[in-house]
């Protein structure tokens, strides 16, 4: 059967195409709507908002660290200067799959455990936007190898930075310091807006105590970058302020000869201008290269120095603390005459031997036998220890400490550097925080020498006696003499006014004290007789050694072997000069020394040969001596003591 074809209706046709266009031009309309009221919310409800999303995607902040102040001695000379270096920096938050980066990055640049660790710890302390180092002063390998390969370490960049140099290397080790990397510990501290795009901080020394002048305030700039946040370039720019430069006292020339002076023996030594509390020099031997710690020691050249048995990172100039033996004598006698327990015509019968009043126990003369009978000057001229057993009896522990430590011993002396050893003044209070025992009159006896539970630093020494030299006038120690505020700018001194008032008030006492210290310099039986020879103006100096064990029996130690003294002594000499005009004290300590005058007295001889040659021979306001000390000096040598023998080694001896 044949099926039945249909009708087309156009009518119908047509009206169902006009709803289907009615209805696809309305969803069309609804879409521009749509369209339009999103584009009226992105672009002006929300304008400003999206308008800075963009820019953030496009423009990005980048820190730019200060230049960090330079450092130089007196003169001008560099101590601590910045020198372009190049490192590699990493944005967290361009890098998908950071361990797997870093093993493929290893492979191209090699990464120490430290690098790496100290990498890991700032990660987790900073924004992900921020760069942040990852190896510091890359080779010009490294810097060849990364750039061939730089492509596929996206987040990942070289940047040239300043980085810090010590062109002397070790001479100024203990008292410029050094810097080191930022560690996770030193985020938590710092300021990081201060310290943002920093990678170093002052770890020891001036570069620690200055750090606030020296790091300077950072500045930013604007760069514009790709969609893989490659730069591409800089939009604007705000440049970072520098640190200032620091002007030391101290003189390069005198550094020099100091550390030479020891030729590689342990100890230290200290020169302050007694005028105003200025160190002209301070030397820690053996010392070490802060260059080393910069940008990361390494484990070997650290371990060699910690295993180092003369430790060069121990600074014995601020740190190191032993008994002063004799050098102490001159301070003590100018309190015995400012006290008034004595007066510079008493005098003392030196037989060898001083004993308490009901004890069998001696304490020896530096002499076997005795010199006979002295006074202050001759006391000090040839160290008599009985004088001063005597002399520390009668003032009494309580007066002997309160007195000395009007001279800054027992506590630092405020020098501008971090760490400062107080040592120990003896006294009851001290004796009673340490120890349950009551104080006994024989501790107060070797008091009056330097020994007992004396312990002293260098510095305290070498303030000590530039107090005396400045006439009691105490000035605390200062390295830091000026700063300068850019390279053009003027030098700004920082004042340094004195701590306290004269310690003398009378003109007299000083005299006496002077008198004694000159004598042990140009005196026939001055200890230090012959350290001046050739040198054309006064000096006043004291020498002591101090003894390192105590003695266990009564029988005198005949060893004059020098090697054996030296391990069984501290040898110090310390003087100022000219004696008549003071305008230089030093003090300087040899661990190892068979006696003062003998060891350390040609270590003050030879700086205070550097500091007249910087002077180029004439020091105004002081008097030239003749050809002749002893006229010089003014006093008539004193009459040989028949019969007077030394003790090679003596136990109590602290000449």
């Amino acid at each position: 059967m044949r099926r039945r074809r249909s009708i087309k209706d156009n009518r119908d046709e047509s009206a169902l195409f006009r709803r289907r266009a009615l209805a696809g031009f309305l969803l069309i309309v609804l879409g521009l709507c749509g369209l339009v009221g999103r584009f009226f919310f992105l672009q002006v409800l929300h304008h400003q908002e999206f308008v800075t999303r963009s820019q953030n995607n496009r423009v990005k902040p980048r820190a730019l660290p200060p230049a960090r102040g330079l450092i130089y001695d007196r003169n001008g000379v560099v101590l601590a200067e910045n020198v372009p270096a190049f490192r590699l920096e990493v944005v967290p938050e361009q890098v998908k799959h950071m361990s797997a980066m870093l093993a493929r990055l290893s492979r191209i640049v090699p990464l120490t455990r430290d690098d790496l660790d100290t990498f890991k710890k700032q990660v987790k302390q900073s924004r992900r936007f921020e760069s942040i180092p990852l190896k510091l002063h890359l080779t010009e390998d490294e810097i060849d190898r990364f750039a061939v390969n730089r492509w596929r370490f996206p987040g990942v960049d070289v940047v040239p930075y300043l980085t810090r140099r010590y062109p002397l290397g070790g001479l100024f080790a203990h008292v410029v310091g050094y810097v080191g990397r930022i560690d996770a510990d030193d985020l938590k501290r710092l300021d990081p807006v201060r310290y943002q795009g920093t990678s170093h901080v002052g770890r020891t020394g001036l570069e620690r105590s200055y750090e606030d002048l020296l790091h300077g305030t950072p500045g930013y700039e604007l760069i514009e970058v790709n969609a893989d946040g490659r730069t591409q370039r800089v939009l604007e720019t705000h440049p970072p302020t520098p640190g200032k430069n620091l002007y030391l006292s101290i003189d390069v020339r005198l550094q020099k000869a100091a550390e030479k002076a020891f030729d590689g023996r342990p100890g230290a030594a200290v020169a302050i201008d007694p005028r105003n509390g200025q160190v002209l020099a301070m030397v820690s031997v053996p010392t070490f290269n802060p260059n080393l710690f910069v940008n990361g020691i390494s484990q070997v050249d650290y371990n060699a120095l910690i295993d180092n048995p003369d430790k060069p990172l121990f600074n014995r100039a601020l740190r190191g603390a032993y008994p002063p033996g004799s050098t102490v004598k001159p301070l003590l006698g100018l309190g015995g005459l400012v006290e008034g327990f004595r007066t510079p015509q008493d005098t003392v019968l030196s037989t060898g031997v001083f004993y308490l009043p009901g004890h069998k126990r001696g304490y020896r003369d530096d002499v076997r036998g005795g010199v006979g009978i002295v006074d202050l000057v001759q006391a000090i001229e040839m160290s008599v220890n009985t004088y001063f057993y005597k002399l520390a009896m009668d003032m009494g522990i309580d007066r002997l400490s309160q007195w000395m430590g009007q001279f800054g011993f027992g506590r630092p002396t405020g020098i501008d550097l971090v760490g400062e050893a107080s040592g120990v003044l003896p006294s009851r209070a001290w004796k009673a925080a340490h120890s349950r025992q009551p104080w006994y009159p024989g501790e107060t006896v070797i008091a009056g020498i330097g020994q007992g539970y004396w312990a002293v630093t260098p510095i305290q020494l070498a303030h000590a006696i530039a107090t005396l030299a400045g006439h009691g006038v105490p000035y605390a120690p200062r390295l830091v003499m000026a700063t300068q505020a850019g390279q053009d700018a003027p030098r700004k001194p920082l004042p340094n006014p004195p701590s306290g008032p004269s310690l003398i008030h009378n003109a007299a006492d000083w005299d006496t004290i002077n008198k004694g210290m000159e004598m042990v310099i140009y005196g026939a039986k001055g200890t230090g007789h012959g350290l001046a020879a050739g040198f054309p103006y006064l000096i006043a100096g004291k020498s002591g050694t101090a003894e390192r064990f105590s003695r266990t029996t009564n029988a005198y130690n005949n060893d004059k072997n020098s090697a054996y003294l030296a391990s069984r002594h501290r040898a110090w000499f310390v003087a100022y000069a000219p004696a008549d005009h003071p305008q230089i004290a030093v003090a300087a300590i040899l661990e190892a020394g068979a006696w003062g005058a003998q060891d350390a007295g040609p270590i003050v001889r030879k700086i205070l040969n550097a500091w007249l040659a910087a002077h180029g021979g004439v020091i105004p306001g002081a008097g030239r001596i003749p050809s002749s000390a002893a006229s010089a000096v003014g006093i008539p040598p004193i009459d040989a003591v028949p019969g007077a023998t030394p003790a090679a080694g003596a136990t109590g001896a602290t000449r």
